[in-house]
């Protein structure tokens, strides 16, 4: 078999499938492919890597990919084409077309979280080990990072987003399996973790709710405690009577080392908060003050565009959900069940002698 140089995984499967002459799984598929020396992976999942691909050409190119979908896993070549299927030697500018579909928009650049959200979403609920994710984030051009141990960058921002998101009482996006294998969270949607999940989701709803029918005074006073409990020194609810300017103010305190002086002005509104109160809040600011604007509802673009404008002194912004995931945090207006599910870890021999 003659084999191409430096040929992608979708060059190898189509080769594949061109020379089966019938459908197979995208297990079978990598099998071949690796048993031909057609492709080249140090990833530890290569049959999912496949998969991925297969499935993202397939979504992102329609009737004009290479390839569809012949049952759950199983690929087959598209016949119904139009043009001339091309031969594995031609179609990587296929592939890196396909590629730059997937990858954001006017060049901008993705989180390792929300890369590798999208790369596991293009794997269908087929869990993927972190590096292959960062191997495959990296081709795609959806990060760009100087570091020189990106997988190990991926893996402990995982790690941290599901640890902050448990602790705020949402549902983590990812699962962690174990031995570096990640899934998305929903396509695990049954069982008693979802059924706490749907549960706090409801909580949550209950205390946005809550807040926005407390009375002004109380609700200042929340904002309060809660700047207090995040970090916050010297915290001072403003004269209530000045409606409209500062309501809080107060000195985030990081490390003992680094003090910022904040003002803070909350909104309990229904509608979203609008540019006009971005600048109100900024010319209200004294001598080395930086900005808050917290609210129960949202904020429109222009809003957000005048909170970030390079030439002024930017102004940070809390919606209702930032809010809320802050309360639940730092256990304010709800309080945690002690409900804990016991598994069976992967560790359960560790330290025993094969010979045990």
């Amino acid at each position: 078999m003659n084999v191409p140089a430096n040929m992608s995984a979708l060059d190898a499967a189509l080769k594949v499938l061109q020379d089966a002459g019938k459908p197979l799984h995208y297990r079978e598929i990598t099998k071949r492919v690796l048993a031909n020396g057609l492709w080249q992976t140090a990833g530890k999942t290569p049959d999912a890597t496949i998969n991925a691909r297969l499935a993202v050409d397939v979504k992102k190119n329609g009737s004009a990919s290479a390839f569809r979908r012949a049952g759950r896993g199983v690929f087959a070549l598209n016949t119904e084409r139009t043009d001339t299927m091309p031969n594995p030697t031609d179609i990587v500018r296929t592939e890196t077309r396909s590629l730059y579909l997937v990858r954001p928009k006017s060049g901008e650049t993705l989180s390792f979280t929300d890369s590798a959200e999208r790369i596991l979403e293009a794997a269908g609920g087929q869990p993927m080990h972190y590096r292959d994710i960062t191997s495959l984030a990296l081709e795609h051009g959806m990060l760009d990072t100087a570091g020189k141990t990106p997988e190990a960058t991926m893996y402990a921002q995982l790690l941290t987003e599901c640890k902050r998101r448990r602790g705020r009482g949402e549902q983590p996006r990812f699962l962690i399996l174990g031995k570096g294998m990640i899934s998305l969270a929903k396509w695990q949607a049954k069982g008693l973790a979802f059924q706490v999940e749907e549960a706090n989701r409801k909580a949550r709803k209950d205390l946005l709710k809550a807040v926005k029918e407390m009375p002004p005074g109380d609700f200042e006073d929340l904002i309060g405690r809660l700047l207090a409990a995040i970090g916050f020194d010297e915290v001072e609810v403003t004269n209530r009577s000045k409606d409209g300017g500062i309501d809080v103010r107060g000195t985030l305190v990081v490390g003992d080392v680094i003090r910022t002086r904040l003002a803070v002005q909350v909104k309990r509104w229904k509608q979203n908060v609008q540019s006009p109160v971005i600048q109100q809040v900024r010319g209200s600011l004294g001598a080395h003050e930086q900005g808050l604007i917290i609210t129960t509802s949202d904020f429109s673009k222009g809003a957000k565009d005048e909170a970030e404008r390079a030439d002024a002194t930017p102004v940070g912004l809390m919606d209702g959900e930032q809010l809320v995931a802050l309360l639940v945090e730092n256990e304010i207006g709800v309080r945690r069940t002690p409900l804990q599910l016991i598994e069976i870890g992967e560790t359960l021999n560790a330290g025993r002698s094969p010979t045990a």
